[in-house]
Order: structure tokens, then sequence, then C-alpha cells
């Protein structure tokens, strides 16, 4: 039986008043017939250790440096090295990690941090404030994340157990954004953030309860027990709470051939399996030993060429939306309703402060007739449009096969533009090379984390619309979560209004695990502390 993880999630915000946060909130879990990856018991007391975990993982890491890159593979890694200020618990909460607690001024503009006592970096060495400091002016600096959300941020050390990070304009998502997954705002000890400045950092020392043994570049990463951690207390639940390192040893195995992964964890080569192709799941489900799990695995969608080309024209765009079967689309990608579901909204379901159906009435209207009417009224004269595809990635090219059919139904020249995944990325860049192309988003903690909604972005696609800039604004610029609720819906409409996107509908990550894996968990990746393995 799949295991699936699906909590009801309360997305904590603070108001711009001043607040203090300490402790874990209570996590509530689904009674689904499949056992839900947060309903496994998070406690670690009286539980024996020890042992080696292989992991059959697809994707190479270009650096474990977690300031500068938001790619899957070093947040993978990273999290278990590195810890931040902040942390999300699975119901996307923001709570204390390295901080004990923390403090927003009334005006919003300054946050205090009280530090954790006898915490230990890898070296031996205690953390301090100047650690803290120099870890996140690197962040503020050289992250996406740190310039697009807190421009010409200040952090200052207080004293030895205490900094403040000064903002220049208050933000209601802050504290999202510092505990925010990738780029981690990760803390090291200030001479290795210091040292690299705009460079990648040579050695990887943190906090966490793994450290780095070795990096065998296209081969492994290999992590072990970190004997000095200190935990942060509370029950564990996503990111936050208590931490664990169960096994001895971890091993990053990059394995990008997809067979040898279903191969490996069949056979018990590896004890977990990600990315595992879904034409896989008779195969995984077959095998003795072995656990499918599923995860929130983000949103699909299609994003459009606002800046050039035929669907530059809002008309157009809408003819297109109107058009697609989502449910038709979804099922040539995955070819079984446990892997997708049709939803209209940018959130996940369970992130209940940011989860609005303002203009629902605009997904998967599956209406030719209506999106042939939206051709004949827009400016569309039989110019080619283009998908962009990948071949090396099968879900994505196998919507844009079913899109290029759809797109003729209603009479547009609809071509596909077929290149390897490096390729593809770089192809996007130009918005001559197409006029759109299909992608999945991870989930996000909050909206603004879309590359597809400022008209700041560069993400290809190039939006530009003044009134989803104001419904963002509006958004961090409220005093409370509740007081935002209105402008989430405000983002919402202006989005189905003029489709920098068409969102297809959300998906799930497919994991499997060996039976003698107990409390594996997943949020945004994979959690490895309070794993056990039984030998």
């Amino acid at each position: 039986m799949i295991k699936t993880r699906k909590t009801t999630m309360a997305l904590w915000l603070s108001a711009l008043a001043l607040t203090t946060a300490c402790g874990n909130s209570e996590s509530e879990s689904s009674n689904t017939e499949s056992e839900s990856a947060n309903d496994q018991e998070a406690t670690v007391d009286d539980v024996e250790s020890g042992g080696t975990l292989n992991l059959g993982y697809g994707t190479n890491p270009a650096t474990l440096d977690p300031h500068i890159t938001p790619h899957t593979a070093t947040r993978d890694v990273s999290r278990h090295v590195f810890e931040q200020l902040l942390a999300i618990d699975e119901d996307y909460e923001v709570q204390p990690s390295l901080a004990e607690r923390f403090e927003v001024s009334d005006d919003g503009l300054v946050y205090t941090f009280i530090l954790r006592d006898n915490v230990t970096f890898h070296n031996g060495e205690p953390m301090l404030a100047e650690d803290v400091v120099a870890s996140m002016e690197r962040w503020l600096t050289q992250s996406s994340q740190g310039l697009a959300n807190f421009p010409d941020a200040t952090m200052v050390e207080v004293d030895e157990n205490t900094v403040e990070l000064h903002l220049q304009e208050a933000t209601l998502i802050g504290p999202n954004i510092l505990a925010d997954v990738a780029p981690l705002p990760a803390i090291m000890p200030k001479e290795i953030a210091e040292e690299a400045g705009t460079a990648s950092i040579s050695e990887y020392i943190g906090t966490g309860p793994f450290q780095l043994e070795e990096w065998s570049i296209d081969q492994h990463v290999h992590l072990t027990k970190f004997e000095d951690y200190q935990s942060p207390e509370g029950e564990a639940s996503g990111l936050a709470g208590e931490k664990e390192a169960l096994v001895d040893e971890v091993f990053f195995n990059f394995i990008t051939d997809a067979s040898t992964r279903v191969n490996g964890i069949t056979t018990g080569e590896y004890d977990i399996a990600f990315n595992l192709p879904l034409d896989s799941s008779d195969q995984i489900d077959a095998s003795d030993g072995v656990e499918p799990f599923l995860s929130d695995g983000g949103i699909m969608a299609y994003v459009f060429n606002n800046d050039q080309g035929p669907l530059s024209d809002p008309t157009l765009r809408h003819a297109v939306n109107t058009a697609v079967n989502m449910n038709d689309a979804l099922m040539s990608a995955y070819s079984d309703d446990r892997f997708y579901s049709l939803d209209p909204a940018l959130a996940n379901p369970n992130q209940s402060h940011w989860y609005s159906e303002a203009g629902s009435e605009n997904y998967n209207q599956n209406d030719i007739e209506a999106a042939k009417t939206l051709v004949e009224q827009s400016e569309y004269a039989g110019e080619e449009v283009v998908i962009l595809a990948t071949s090396e990635v099968d879900n994505l090219y196998n919507i844009a096969i079913y899109t290029q059919q759809a797109l003729e139904e209603i009479g547009l020249n609809a071509s596909l533009s077929v290149y390897d995944w490096a390729s593809f990325e770089e192809a996007r860049d130009n918005p001559e090379n197409f006029d759109l192309f299909v992608v999945d988003f991870a989930v996000r903690p909050t909206l603004h984390q879309y590359p597809f909604l400022s008209s700041e972005s560069s993400y290809p696609g190039w939006t530009e619309s003044d009134e989803i800039d104001e419904a963002l604004k509006n958004i961090t610029q409220a005093s409370t979560i509740e007081d935002a609720q209105p402008y989430v819906d405000e983002l919402q409409l202006a989005v189905w209004d003029y489709l920098p996107i068409s969102k297809i509908g959300n998906k799930q990550n497919f994991v499997a695990h060996r039976e003698s894996i107990e409390n594996y968990r997943d949020l945004i990746g994979p959690i490895l502390w309070n794993v056990t393995k039984d030998e």
C-alpha cells in the first residue's frame, strides 16, 4: 500500500506587532486508508540506533554550498549538515531551530534572535553570534531569496548570544522566508562564510545531526553521525523539533539511470530510492520488502511566453487555457490518478492561509468551442505556436505531446521543439525560442516564492502584471495573515485574468523504501534524522 503525506497545514505567520515564537505546535494527521508519512511515530526516545542508510538518488549536486543555489540535490544533502535560525514544521508553521526564540518589533523592521546555548559546529567550535552574523550576511547578499525579500537588510551582533536582522521595509512573510529550505540560510563558522565571499564555500561544516565525511563527485556523498549534536527541543515535526541521527552513516549514491534505482530498491542494494519512474509502480508494489511512499510534489503548469509571440496576446492564452482537459493532460503524464489531483489553486490544499479557489471557474474548462471563439477574437494569424519540451522528463514530455494535439484541435499551428534537459533550461531563457512549456514547481511555503508571479522576476515567461504585483505587495504589507486573506483571493483572481501560467494540477513525488526503514518522512525533500534501520 502506498504511503502518502497529507496533513492539515496551518501556515504560521506573525503579526507585525511584537511577536515571540518558541516551542512547537501539536501536529494534526489524517486518518486515511493509506498511512501518512506524518502518522509515523516521530519520537526518538528509547530507539536503538546504528547501521548505514544507502540511498539511490537521481541527481548529482553541482555544489553543496547551501547559500547560493535552490538546486534539489544541494537542498536534500545540505539540510542534514547545516541548520538555520528558524525552520518549518510539518504544518508549514515557523518554529525556532538554532534560535531559542525570536521577536519582531512593532514596526516590523527588526527581528531579534536569542541563540540556543551549547550548540557546536562539526569542527568542535561553539556556535556564536559572530558566526550567525557572517553566515546571514553572506546569505542576504548571495542567495536569490535574500536578495529578493530582504534588500539592503543587515545582520548585527548584539551580544554573544543575540543577533538582530534589520530590514528596510517590513514584510509579513519575513519569518517564512528565513525558515525556507532553499537556498538555505545555513549557519556555518564565521571564517568559512567570510573566506568564501561570492565564491562557493570550500569546507562544509555545520551544526546538523550529520557531518560531511566525503563528497566523491558524480559518485556519492558520505555523511556520518555527529556525536556531539545538540538537538532543538520539542516534538519532531517536519524540519523542526527533536532531531537525532539514529544511523551511523548515510550514503547519497548518485544513480542517474532510473531503472538502476528501481532494481536497487527491489534487491535491497538501496534502503531508500528517489525519483522513481511512475511506470515502475507495479513492480514496486509487487516487490517483497519494499514500501512505496508518496509525498506532496508541487504543481504542474503551462508557462506562457508573455513577452513576445502569439501567446503574448492574453486572449490567445485564455483560448489555450479554455481548451485543455487538465485531467487528460495529467493522465497522459501519470497514467494513474494516485500520482496527481485536479486543483485550481496555487497553494497546496493543506496550506490553509494561502489556499484560494477564487477564479476557479477558469480552471479545467475543457470547452473546445469556446476556445475556438477566443482564437477568432484574438490577434492570432496562423503563426507557429512552439511548445518547448524535454525528452528526458517523461511526464513533461507526454503532457507536451497531448498539448500539441489539443492546440491543433482549436486551430493553432502547434509544434514541438524537443531538447535534453540542460538544453531545455538554456533554450527557455530566450523568448524567441518558445511560446509555452510544461514544468513543475515544488511546494512553496509562501506564494511569493513562485518565480512566475512578480514582474521583477527574470523567470522565463516574463510576467508583467500590475494587478499581480499589487496583490503580492498587499499581502506582504498586511498586519496579520488574517488581514492578508482578501489579498490572497485578489492574487488568485489576478493570476487567472493575466495567465502567466495555466495550472494543470498537483503532483505527487514517488519514493520507495525497504520495510526495514522506520520513521522515514518528507517535507520538500527527505528527512533522514530520526530514521532507523532494522538490521
